[in-house]
């Protein structure tokens, strides 16, 4: 029996919330199967940090390598949610962390997947650090990478779409606004509707109202401390916001 797990799991959950027990679980597992006929044998005592003063107290700003374990962590629930594990997915994550980090860690954070896809994942305590330590901005940018897996092979699946729904709940993600990233993913009136938060029926100041709105909520800005690859990123969702805007200016012939 490898004891890496454990101990690697046990350190997580030490100085990373649930998210770092889960990714030290499954480096532990890794470094368990490369090193199977070993014979020296590691314990150690579990610990949970949310009965820590300084996981309670302390904030920080979210850094890259933060926001990719989340998203591997989360992918993780997503691609359980239909029983599937698609190639289709698994090909959408090994694209953004090779932009990310390159491909060589990208492999290895594959790897760390495989083995977190294994685990049952705990969505409310892992949302819970995600959204005590993650900005807004950040947050519904992480949604709009799990749209994009889950779309990845071509639809989105109904119990994807649940986890989802319940991943932005939990992310203290509004309806509408989850609902908004939801719309990036379809293209028809009613979705460039919903991507800018308004009805049907609203008026043509409205409509402007509600585009300069959106322009601030989604501005590339708002995501910067990520770095450059996750700025590219979210300039697809800015994108969509125009083009929504675009499209029923055109159909409502607003100059």
């Amino acid at each position: 029996m490898g004891y890496g797990k454990w101990i690697a799991g046990a350190l997580g959950w030490a100085i990373g919330g649930p998210i770092g027990g889960l990714m030290g679980f499954a480096f532990g597992a890794m470094v368990d199967d490369s090193n199977a006929n070993s014979t020296k044998e590691k314990k150690s005592r579990g610990y949970d940090p949310r009965n820590d003063r300084r996981y309670q107290s302390q904030r920080h700003h979210t850094r890259p390598g933060d926001f990719a374990s989340a998203l591997l962590v989360l992918s993780a629930a997503v691609m359980k949610a239909d029983g599937r594990q698609m190639k289709s997915e698994l090909d959408f994550i090994r694209q953004f962390l090779s932009k990310q980090m390159g491909r060589e860690a990208a492999t290895e954070q594959i790897s760390l997947l495989g083995e977190l896809l294994k685990k049952e994942i705990p969505l409310n305590e892992v949302c819970g650090q995600i959204r005590y330590y993650m900005e807004h901005p950040m947050r519904l940018q992480l949604l709009h990478y799990l749209f994009g897996i889950a779309k990845a092979d071509g639809k989105v699946d109904v119990s994807e779409v649940k986890v989802i729904d319940r991943i932005a709940y939990l992310l203290g993600i509004s309806e509408k606004d989850a609902e908004s990233i939801r719309a990036m993913f379809y293209k028809d009136t009613a979705a460039a509707y919903t991507i800018l938060e308004i009805d049907a029926n609203a008026s043509d100041d409205e409509v402007k109202k509600a585009y300069r709105k959106m322009v601030v909520k989604y501005h590339p800005d708002k995501v910067r401390d990520l770095g450059e690859i996750h700025q590219k990123a979210a300039q697809e969702k800015f994108i969509k916001v125009q083009e929504a805007y675009e499209h029923i200016k055109k159909e409502r012939g607003i100059k």
